[in-house]
């Protein structure tokens, strides 16, 4: 029996037989449905099946996660949130943001084949076949396997894969005192004068270029410069001009309203919810923030929100 499929049955309490039988068609062991684009469109969302999604677990737990990822990866990372990839731009002026397309369709089976040959991931030949038909799906009606968007292991993945690619990228920028993150497809970079950003797009490109997994493309319509004089957003936060990170006036403006809704009986159980989960992203993003509104409302009713249930993510 491989390594893997120690660790498998091992992690899972199944049979070599019965993961097997999963691993056979667990590329096409998904539920697909569309939700909508904040700026227009759908996006495809691919499901595994809970017995796929179990062993994508234990693979993300007991490999992936052994696997190096760059430090100007912010997504995907325990210990590091929204607030670390904007802070590492904070104390600089002017930024430039780009975007990737379709990032996760664009990264294939062949590219973690590559990563796993390249870097002897897995000494048995058949693992690296276990892992890909784990790890990746396939669409119906077409014959290639990508990450799909809504399977646990995809973002440890990506992260994984985009290594050699976010190496190479710092070391470029790095010539030009410029600062770059990535978060998931989002890449910003920043420096403490305009001229410095002049040729990030340059090098930015020739990473691209000499990547050769994953494949990448830009999104040229997404592409934003910013500099001081206007507002900066990192992952939807604020950098302020006096180098911090903020939430935002419309941020805060939300959470104002809702919380005197709240105090004035207004909010039913789900918007005390929603209300609660602000309240904590508030919390870690800008905590003055909520000191001071504990000082103006009083700690009581900030107390009683803890009870409510969060939902899955702030919703603001």
């Amino acid at each position: 029996m491989s390594a893997l499929m120690d660790v498998l049955t091992a992690g899972s309490g199944l049979s070599d037989h019965d993961v097997m039988k999963i691993v056979w068609n667990a590329p096409s062991r998904y539920k697909l449905y569309e939700i909508p684009k904040r700026q227009g469109g759908h996006r495809l969302i691919s499901q595994p099946a809970r017995e796929v999604k179990a062993l994508q677990r234990i693979l993300t737990s007991e490999i992936l996660s052994t696997l190096p990822v760059h430090h100007s990866a912010t997504a995907y990372r325990l210990g590091k949130s929204i607030k670390d990839n904007a802070a590492a731009h904070a104390a600089n002026g002017p930024i430039k943001k780009y975007d990737f397309r379709d990032f996760f369709p664009s990264i294939v089976a062949k590219d973690w084949r590559s990563y796993c040959q390249r870097y002897g991931v897995f000494s048995d030949p058949r693992d690296i076949w276990i892992s890909t038909n784990l790890l990746f799906h396939r669409r119906p009606g077409s014959s290639r396997l990508n990450l799909a968007i809504g399977a646990p292991s995809s973002p440890s993945l990506s992260n994984v894969l985009m290594n050699d690619f976010d190496i190479r990228l710092s070391e470029l920028v790095a010539q030009e005192q410029v600062t770059y993150t990535r978060y998931a497809d989002d890449l910003t970079f920043s420096a403490r004068r305009t001229g410095f950003l002049t040729r990030v797009e340059r090098m930015l490109r020739q990473a691209i270029r000499e990547t050769a997994n994953p494949t990448l493309t830009l999104n040229n319509s997404k592409t934003v410069v910013a500099t001081t004089k206007y507002k900066r957003f990192v992952t939807g936060l604020v950098l302020t001009n006096d180098h911090r990170v903020s939430l935002g006036h419309q941020r805060k403006r939300t959470i104002r309203a809702a919380l005197h809704h709240y105090l004035n009986g207004k909010l039913d159980i789900a918007e005390q919810a929603q209300l609660a989960g602000m309240i904590a992203f508030a919390s870690d993003i800008e905590p003055d923030f909520i000191v001071r509104l504990q000082a103006k409302y009083g700690s009581a009713a900030f107390q009683q929100l803890k009870s409510a249930r969060l939902p899955a993510r702030p919703l603001i």
